[in-house]
């Protein structure tokens, strides 16, 4: 019998004695910590195994497959992209199979989870799910990286204060090249409209809503604007005369505003003889708001999550300098709104959502939601007020806060009667 060769990242003591020896389907509780988690259907067999506290994904493949789907994970991970991290690769030469290894993405679903349970005619929310892949798809084009399979069933989604971070979780026909030609993003997208469109389809049938097929379809096509409209703006080069290099600053407050860095700024001239200038603009990151949160207060939150926190810590600033009577520095400002606001207000906002989520995201909910009330009221309603909104789920329809009952452990909606594809109670999706 030849042993299994071993590739792992994370040297974890439970996870080097599990049985690699043996076909993964033949894996057994109590021997291996197995754990029933809900995930949709896949074309591979897919366990999970806790191991040293943590959970675990492992995925059955052809080992050429595997060895490949895990360095092409790896090089995402190194450049610092949305998608499941590899943790190791195990080949058994016994079974011409090959066991993949990535760490359980914490606080993330699947699509379905929204479908089940928010209703159909809620298309706000599924903007935010698609802003989301588009979003995903042109920062793995920037990296050089080609999909190849994007899908809603090859995503993972987490929430992000107002917004959604998708997650690459499949990527077995993914390539990583220097750079991306218009082919090959073209094609990426194509093939990324056609599997969503499907998807939505399937879903309507699920549902008995034929009715929703069409607006369905639309909304799949709409991915493909949504990803040129995002690229244009990345990689615009605009041209004005000198005089009008104030224009510069619109572009970088837009850049800014949908969370990139920007690196560099570089103006030349078009020409000989004239004062028209040519604009190219080095995108960075897309961690803006998240870069200036972290250095203010040292919290590490998503960037979504630091725009809403960014405002309400300024709120406190200019409340803190009126009371001084003169301006309170940002930092003083940034320590003392972590002490005496964020961390208070983001215990109480966890425990009114019953602790599912983060804290973090549950006190963003809070202050959207605190925001929303305000403005129907003309006055502001205060936080108490906002608190017993959210602890009862009575929030306004188009506040993000909504999409906190999908990850709250719950019974699935009737109207998906597919076992192999309803999701149990307590359980969370891969």
């Amino acid at each position: 019998m030849a042993a299994p060769e071993l590739r792992l990242r994370a040297t974890c003591p439970g996870l080097l004695v599990l049985p690699w020896d043996r076909p993964l389907r033949d894996w057994a509780a109590p021997q291996v910590a197995l754990r029933e988690m809900a995930v949709g259907p896949s074309r591979h067999l897919v366990r999970f195994v806790e191991a040293d506290g943590q959970l675990w994904a492992l995925k059955e493949l052809p080992p050429r497959i595997a060895a490949r789907e895990y360095g092409v994970l790896g090089r995402l991970e190194e450049m610092g992209l949305n998608a499941v991290r590899p943790a190791g690769v195990v080949i058994q030469p016994d079974f011409d199979t090959a066991l993949l290894v990535t760490r359980y993405l914490v606080g993330s679903w699947q699509y379905r989870r929204m479908f089940m349970r928010l209703p159909p005619d809620a298309p706000k929310h599924r903007t935010r799910l698609f802003d989301a892949m588009a979003t995903l798809l042109v920062d793995l084009h920037r990296h050089g990286v080609f999909w190849g399979d994007c899908s809603l069933a090859n995503t993972l989604f987490s929430r992000d204060g107002q917004v959604l971070q998708a997650f690459l979780v499949d990527a077995e026909t993914s390539e990583t090249h220097p750079s991306l030609s218009d082919g090959q993003r073209t094609h990426d997208i194509d093939i990324t409209v056609e599997n969503v469109a499907a998807g939505l389809l399937d879903v309507a049938a699920r549902l008995g809503r034929p009715d929703l097929q069409a607006g369905f379809i639309q909304e799949a096509l709409g991915i493909r604007t949504r990803y040129q409209d995002l690229w244009e703006l990345l990689h615009a080069t605009p041209t004005f005369g000198f005089a009008d290099r104030y224009r510069v600053e619109g572009t970088i407050r837009k850049l800014n505003e949908l969370g990139f860095a920007v690196d560099e700024v570089s103006l030349q001239p078009v020409g000989t003889g004239t004062d028209e200038l040519q604009l190219h603009v080095a995108v960075g990151d897309r961690r803006y708001y998240a870069t200036a949160l972290q250095r203010l207060t040292g919290l590490d939150v998503g960037e979504g999550q630091a725009r809403i926190l960014l405002g309400d810590l300024q709120a406190y600033r200019g409340q803190l300098s009126r009371e001084a009577g003169h301006d309170v520095d940002e930092r003083t400002a940034g320590q003392l709104w972590v002490m005496e606001v964020a961390t208070p207000m983001m215990h109480r906002a966890h425990a009114a959502v019953g602790n599912s989520g983060s804290a973090v995201q549950a006190y963003c909910d809070l202050l959207e939601v605190r925001w929303l009330l305000s403005e129907r009221a003309g006055h502001d309603v205060g936080t108490e007020r906002a608190l017993h909104a959210l602890s009862r789920n009575v929030v306004p329809s188009e506040s993000a806060a909504q999409l906190q009952v999908v990850e709250t452990p719950t019974e699935p909606f009737s109207v998906l009667d597919d076992p192999e594809d309803e999701e149990q109670p307590d359980a969370e999706p891969f």
